[in-house]
C-alpha cells in the first residue's frame, strides 16, 4: 500500500496537469472568440453550451463520475471562458495576480466554496414560485427531503432557491409577521461544517446554532440574524448524498429565531 506523501505527491501531479489542460482550453478560446469577432457570431450560443452540458454529463456517466459534480466543473469554465470572450481584448486589470498568502487566509477564507442555496420566506407560495418559474425561466425540482407543505424548491442550472410559506408552521409565519418577505438566509457551502463552526466561534461570530446533521449527511449550522445585513448566514457540507438538503433542517432555523424572539 502506497503511503500518503506518495498519493499527495501524484494528486500534486495530476493537479499540475488539470491546470495545464485548463490554461491550453483557454488558448483555444481567445482563438474561437477572435474568430466571432470577425463573423458576427453570437458570444452566447444556447444550443452549444447545453450540448457542452449534456456530452459532458454522459462522458461523467461511463466513467463513474458523478454527472452532477462534472456538469458543476464544466458551468463554471464555461462562465470563465465567456467572460475572456467579452472581456476581448481589453488589458487585465490585475495582470500581475499571485497566489494568496498564507497568512492573508482566514479559516473560512479556506473552507467556503459557494453559495449552497437560498431560502427565501414569502407570504404567497404559488405567487412566489410562479415568479421564478414563469417570469425567471427557473423549474420546480423535487420538493425537499421529508417535507412538502409550505416549501417549494426552484433551480436554474446549478442555482438553487428554497421557497418557504406560511402553511410550513408557525415559525414561519412568526417570522413572515416581523421580518415579512425575503431572504431568511444564504447557506454557503464548507468542506467541514465543524471546522467551519469551531472557526467562526474562535472569532465571537455570532452562532445561533450547534452543526445539525440530516438522515443524508448534510452538516449544517446557522448564524443569528445580523440586523445591519437583515439576513442570516447558513453553512452547510454535504458530506452526504448529492440531494436536497432535509426540511427538517430549513424549518429548524426558523423554530429557534421564534425561540429567541
Amino acid at each position: 500500500m502506497r503511503g500518503l506523501p506518495e498519493l499527495r505527491a501524484e494528486i500534486d501531479a495530476l493537479d499540475r496537469q488539470l491546470v495545464q489542460v485548463l490554461a491550453a482550453r483557454i488558448d483555444i478560446c481567445r482563438e474561437v472568440a477572435k474568430v466571432k469577432e470577425g463573423s458576427d457570431t453570437p458570444v452566447i450560443q444556447p444550443a452549444r453550451v447545453r450540448d457542452v452540458l449534456t456530452s459532458r454529463r454522459q462522458w461523467a456517466i461511463d466513467i463513474g463520475v458523478d454527472p452532477d459534480f462534472a456538469e458543476q466543473v464544466f458551468r463554471v469554465l464555461l462562465g470563465e471562458t465567456h467572460r475572456i470572450e467579452v472581456a476581448g481584448a481589453r488589458p487585465d486589470a490585475a495582470p500581475d495576480k499571485a497566489a494568496a498568502p498564507e497568512s492573508s487566509r482566514s479559516a473560512l477564507d479556506t473552507v467556503a466554496t459557494r453559495i449552497d442555496h437560498v431560502v427565501i420566506a414569502v407570504h404567497d407560495l404559488d405567487a412566489s414560485e410562479a415568479t421564478f418559474t414563469d417570469r425567471l425561466g427557473f423549474h420546480r425540482v423535487d420538493p425537499l427531503e421529508g417535507h412538502s407543505v409550505g416549501m417549494r424548491v426552484v433551480a436554474a442550472g446549478g442555482v438553487t432557491m428554497v421557497l418557504v410559506g406560511p402553511e410550513a408552521g408557525d415559525a414561519v409565519q412568526a417570522y413572515l409577521a416581523k421580518h415579512g418577505s425575503g431572504i431568511q438566509h444564504l447557506a454557503i457551502d464548507v468542506l467541514n461544517a465543524d471546522y467551519a463552526r469551531a472557526a467562526l466561534a474562535a472569532v465571537d461570530a455570532p452562532l445561533l446554532t450547534d452543526v445539525v446533521v440530516d438522515a443524508n449527511g448534510h452538516e449544517q449550522f446557522f448564524t443569528l440574524r445580523d440586523p445591519n445585513l437583515g439576513v442570516q448566514l447558513g453553512f452547510i457540507s454535504r458530506t452526504g448524498h448529492r440531494v436536497c438538503i432535509g426540511a427538517a433542517n430549513v424549518l429548524a432555523l426558523f423554530e429557534a429565531m421564534a425561540e429567541r424572539d
